[in-house]
C-alpha cells in the first residue's frame, strides 16, 4: 500500500516538473513574477515579423535581377564586339578607326551655352556648386553624344548581320487561378499588375493600361493582385479590402476603376457609399468591409509580390517579366510585342 502511495507521489511530481520546465522553456521573460511566453511575444511582434520577412523577400529577387542584368549587359557587348569586328573586317580596317569613323568622328561637343543650359535645366538634381559641375556636366554630354553614335551603329549592324539573343529573360512564377481576372484565359500574354488604389503612380498607370487592353484584345489577359503601401497610404488596405468584398459579388472591375476614377474618396464611408452605387449588396458589402476578413488575403499577395521582386507600386508582370513604376505606353508595348513575338516563334 506504501508502494502504491509513494509511486502515486513520484508521478504527481514527474508530471510537475515536467509542466514547470515546458512552462519555463516557453517563457522568454519575467516581470514582477509574471512570465512572459513566446507566444505573446510573436504576437506583439507579428507585424514587425511580416514586414521582416517581406524584405527579406524582396532581396533575393533583387538578387536575380541583378544577375539578369549583369547577363544581359555582358550579352550586348559580346555581341557588339564580334558585329564591330566583322564590319571593320569587312571594310578592311581596325575595329579602332571603324569606331573612330562610325562614332568618334560624329561625336558633338556641346558649346558653353549649351552646358550653361542642361545645367540650369537640371541643377535641382546636381548636388554641388555650380562652378564643379560644369566641367562634368559638358563630360556627361559628350559621353551621351557618344553612346547615341555607338548604339546607332550596334542597331545597323544587327539588322545587317543578323543577331538574335535566345537569353531568356527573367520571368516570375505569379499565381493567377481564383484572382480578379479579365480577357481570354487562353491569351498569349498575362499582364499581372500588383497595385495600391490610393498610389498616384498606379493612378496614372490606370489609362495606359486601359489602352494596352484596348489596343491588343484578345491577345492579353490582365490579373490585379494587392499590395497596399501602408506606410503612406492611410486608406489603401481598406480600398483593397473593399475591392475584395465586391469580387466576392462579381464586380470587382467596376469597383476598381471607380476608385482608380476618384482616389480623394477612399475612407470607409465613401468605400459604403461607392458599393451603393454601383447597386452592391450593401448589406453583404458592408459586413465584409466591417469584418476585416479579407486582410489575410491580402497578406498573401504582398508575400508573393515580395518575392517576385515588387518594392514599390505600380509593378506589372508582363508573361512574368517585370516592369516596375508607372511606364509609358511605348516602354509595355515593347515587351508585350515581344512576348507575341516569342510566341509566335514557339509554334
Amino acid at each position: 500500500m506504501k508502494l502504491h502511495h509513494a509511486l502515486i507521489v513520484l508521478t504527481m511530481l514527474t508530471l510537475t516538473a515536467a509542466g514547470f520546465a515546458q512552462s519555463n522553456s516557453n517563457r522568454v521573460a519575467v516581470v514582477n513574477g509574471q512570465a512572459i511566453t513566446q507566444e505573446e511575444l510573436d504576437k506583439v511582434a507579428a507585424s514587425d515579423l511580416r514586414n521582416l520577412e517581406t524584405k527579406r523577400l524582396q532581396n533575393d529577387a533583387s538578387l536575380l535581377q541583378d544577375r539578369q542584368e549583369i547577363l544581359a549587359r555582358a550579352l550586348e557587348q559580346l555581341a557588339a564586339d564580334k558585329l564591330i569586328e566583322a564590319e571593320a573586317k569587312k571594310q578592311n580596317i581596325s575595329k579602332e578607326q571603324l569606331l573612330d569613323a562610325e562614332v568618334n568622328s560624329n561625336v558633338d561637343t556641346p558649346s558653353n551655352e549649351e552646358v550653361e543650359a542642361f545645367y540650369d535645366a537640371n541643377k535641382s538634381q546636381i548636388p554641388i556648386p555650380k562652378e564643379q559641375a560644369l566641367p562634368q556636366v559638358k563630360q556627361y554630354m559628350i559621353e551621351r553624344s557618344r553612346s547615341r553614335y555607338h548604339d546607332a551603329l550596334i542597331t545597323r549592324l544587327k539588322k545587317q548581320y543578323g543577331f538574335k539573343s535566345y537569353l531568356e529573360p527573367l520571368r516570375a512564377k505569379i499565381e493567377t487561378t481564383g484572382f480578379p481576372t479579365k480577357g481570354p484565359a487562353a491569351a498569349p500574354v498575362t499582364i499581372v499588375e500588383f497595385s495600391d488604389f490610393e498610389c498616384p503612380y498606379c493612378g496614372g498607370l490606370f489609362p495606359t493600361l486601359k489602352q494596352v487592353e484596348n489596343n491588343y484584345a484578345d491577345k492579353i489577359r490582365i490579373v490585379y493582385r494587392q499590395f497596399p503601401l501602408t506606410n503612406i497610404h492611410p486608406h489603401a488596405e481598406k480600398a483593397a479590402e473593399a475591392s475584395l468584398c465586391a469580387f466576392e459579388q462579381q464586380h470587382f472591375w467596376e469597383f476598381h476603376d471607380s476608385m482608380f476614377g476618384n482616389q480623394r474618396e477612399l475612407s470607409v464611408p465613401d468605400l459604403k457609399q461607392r458599393a451603393a452605387t454601383l447597386k452592391l449588396d450593401t448589406e453583404k458589402f458592408n459586413e465584409c468591409l466591417d469584418s476585416g476578413r479579407k486582410a489575410a488575403a491580402i497578406q498573401v499577395d504582398i508575400q508573393e509580390g515580395a518575392r517576385a521582386g515588387v518594392t514599390g507600386t505600380p509593378a506589372t508582370f508582363i508573361n512574368g517579366r517585370l516592369l516596375s513604376g508607372n511606364q509609358p505606353y511605348s516602354e509595355i508595348k515593347e515587351v508585350v510585342d515581344d512576348e507575341l513575338q516569342r510566341n509566335q516563334a514557339a509554334k
